[in-house]
């Protein structure tokens, strides 16, 4: 890798909006260290973008293990030598009930992933911004985190958390050169949106979603513009901010 190059990781790097994040830095030169459960479906996601390992490395990690996390993050300062920008895009929304419906096991793996492993993330790889004396992260909320929302109460709760933590870090750590900011999101068009929409026509819900006035969901490639946007130059005195990328969906 060109020792000049900026290096931006990248969780759930091979999912719906997290591929798009990686297409974009890279576009824009960076090397990307992009992250996922499924070392097959990293290598594959390289493929499907025309990437070479001059222009990404694959780093197969469970985020919500401390273990893991620790190795990798070190493995990546070893490797790339610094870590520019930090995005936490990987996320589930588990299984959608009713409060008293809701399976514990499901809501504990839905925080493990969204909550423990955007803070596991975080806290291994400040240490090199702080050593760099700058850096910029980018964590993902959700308007899910933003209004109480039925059948959400473990998916919701947890881009509260994250969107929280995200202004704790940035008050934490704006002094030492780093920005820490959240994207939240409306519906974006992914798998994931279309599983969420199964799940609820299980639960006997007809699948009406409000979008707003835009009237369509977000393509994962304008959540990738924001992202980008935040850990940019552009964005150097914005710190601590949560951008609604919702079409107006929230306005309704």
């Amino acid at each position: 890798m060109d020792q000049k190059k900026m290096v931006c990781v990248i969780t759930g790097a091979s999912g719906g909006i997290g591929k798009e994040v990686v297409r974009t830095f890279c576009g824009h030169g960076y090397h990307v260290a992009m992250l996922d459960r499924d070392g097959e479906l990293l290598e594959k996601t390289m493929q499907e973008l025309g990437l070479d390992h001059s222009q990404a490395s694959c780093y197969q990690l469970d985020i919500s293990d401390q273990e893991q996390v620790k190795a990798t993050v070190a493995r990546i300062k070893a490797e790339l030598t610094r870590v520019d920008v930090l995005v936490n895009a990987a996320g589930i929304v588990g299984r959608y009930a009713k409060t008293v419906d809701y399976d514990f096991e499901n809501f504990k793996r839905i925080y493990a992933v969204n909550v423990f492993g955007t803070f596991l993330m975080m806290q291994n790889v400040l240490p090199i911004m702080v050593e760099q004396e700058q850096g910029a992260i980018v964590n993902f909320g959700s308007v899910s985190g933003m209004r109480g929302y039925t059948l959400e109460v473990g998916y919701g709760s947890s881009k509260w958390a994250a969107i929280g933590m995200t202004q704790n870090v940035a008050n934490e750590y704006g002094g030492c050169g780093i920005r820490v900011n959240s994207v939240s999101p409306g519906w974006v068009d992914t798998g994931m949106m279309q599983r969420t929409l199964d799940n609820y026509r299980e639960l006997g819900e007809n699948g009406e979603i409000t979008l707003g006035p835009s009237h369509r969901p977000a393509k994962p490639s304008e959540i990738a513009d924001a992202v980008y946007f935040l850990s940019s130059p552009e964005a150097s005195h914005i710190n601590g901010a949560n951008l609604v990328v919702d079409g107006g969906m929230l306005l309704g």
